[in-house]
């Protein structure tokens, strides 16, 4: 896989020491089991894959190269680059300003651009009804444009599925900057809607199963299918795609559903007609990650800290995988932990922040599970490590760990 030049600060030298262990001894990744660091009084189970994916560091590296290639211009992002804020103040320190904030409300007015402005598409990508604005305004988009490939290859899946005559079902957060570029590029292409869940999920099946109503689906789906979609018509032939950062699981479980509503309605011997096996628009890295949490979920552990932003969906998605478990605590980095006094900590589910007193368990030994998002650089998690051990007395030296470790492999 390619390698990308990103700066040195978000490259770690604990963590990325561990990964290259761990990617020599397994390239293939067939394990997915965690790695244990033990320090003594306390022990981490770190997972076997976290952190910047392929599409953040291509993300990261074009982003910084339009930077050094155009000095003196303005340069804007048309929203954030990647869901975390200390990737974001970075770039901003680098003299980015943003158009938009994460929830599409504009910062900057689209007729303020000039043609002689740098603008980057973010990895999530954007509309097709932006990048027109932006052509009108004369902007050239493609130099810098960083949209993830795998969210390209979900745009590319979804036209298929439109050209063999099938409507989309988007799996996503119809908010989410993603969710809304893929939205924008199917429903160019087919008729289109987005379910956020298996509770949307099972709402649409009971229709196309002819258990609910047809004109519950304008009551339950308003402002998230495209323009013109008719039930009766639009729901007998059927693709699912993602959000790429969603659960795998929960993708899976959609189609599963979906499908089994499309046998109920047309018989086991049409289904094929009716429904499009779309498995293959599931991100790797995202897909990678939720396996590598699964890992964790088979050990013994104490507590679990995730760290990434909290506005990160796929972030989001390992928390609530590590609380099935675990007390879990979800960070965004070294300085919500107040030694071993209190954790300041977010509630994904209330959108709230919450300070814990007296986080850590009052063990002789304490395991702790340590992961982080897609879009959290790995130098946050060496800080959050370290502030952890800091909260112990008598801790084995980190280069003493290492070296033990790479020594079994």
């Amino acid at each position: 896989m390619k390698q990308f030049d990103i700066p040195a600060f978000y490259k770690s030298p604990v963590i990325g020491r561990l990964k290259r262990l761990r990617k020599d001894s397994d390239p293939r990744k067939k394990d997915f089991s965690p790695t244990l660091l033990d320090f003594g009084p306390v022990r981490f189970l770190i997972a076997r894959h976290f952190g910047f994916c392929y599409g953040v560091e291509n993300a990261i590296e074009i982003a910084y190269r339009a930077v050094a290639e155009n000095p003196g211009k303005r340069i804007l992002l048309l929203s954030e680059m990647i869901h975390n804020p200390d990737v974001n103040r970075d770039l901003q320190a680098q003299g980015i300003q943003f158009i938009m904030d994460t929830g599409g409300t504009q910062m900057i007015p689209w007729s303020e651009l000039m043609p002689e402005d740098v603008v980057i598409i973010p990895a999530f990508g954007t509309t097709l009804e932006i990048m027109d604005i932006l052509e009108k305004r004369g902007i050239e988009t493609l130099t810098y444009d960083t949209t993830c490939p795998f969210v390209q290859k979900v745009w590319k899946r979804a036209e298929q599925l439109g050209q063999e005559s099938f409507s989309i079902v988007v799996h996503g957060k119809h908010k989410h900057e993603e969710t809304r570029a893929t939205f924008s590029h199917s429903q160019q292409n087919a008729p289109s809607v987005v379910v956020r869940d298996m509770e949307d999920t099972e709402i649409l099946a009971q229709i196309i199963e002819g258990k609910l109503p047809l004109d519950r689906f304008q009551a339950e789906f308003e402002g998230k299918y495209s323009i013109g979609f008719d039930p009766a018509r639009d729901l007998q032939r059927l693709g699912v795609v993602n959000q790429t950062t969603m659960l795998a699981t929960e993708t899976q479980a959609i189609a599963d559903r979906l499908k089994q509503a499309i046998v109920n309605r047309y018989g086991v011997q049409n289904w094929t007609d009716h429904f499009a096996d779309t498995r293959d628009t599931l991100c790797y890295a995202t897909y990678d990650n939720q396996r590598a949490t699964l890992g964790l979920l088979e050990e013994a552990a104490d507590l679990a800290v995730v760290v990434g932003g909290y506005n990160s969906s796929n972030t989001s998605h390992i928390v609530e995988l590590c609380e099935g478990k675990f007390p879990t605590y979800f960070i965004s980095g070294a300085d919500c932990i107040d030694g071993a006094k209190q954790i300041s900590h977010f509630d994904y589910h209330h959108q709230r922040h919450l300070i814990t007193p007296n986080f850590l368990p009052d063990h002789k030994t304490l395991t702790i599970v340590l992961t982080s998002g897609a879009s959290c650089p790995d130098t946050l998690v060496d800080a959050v490590m370290e502030t952890l051990l800091s909260c112990f007395e008598g801790t084995r030296p980190v280069e003493a760990v290492l070296a033990e470790l790479e020594g079994r492999a």
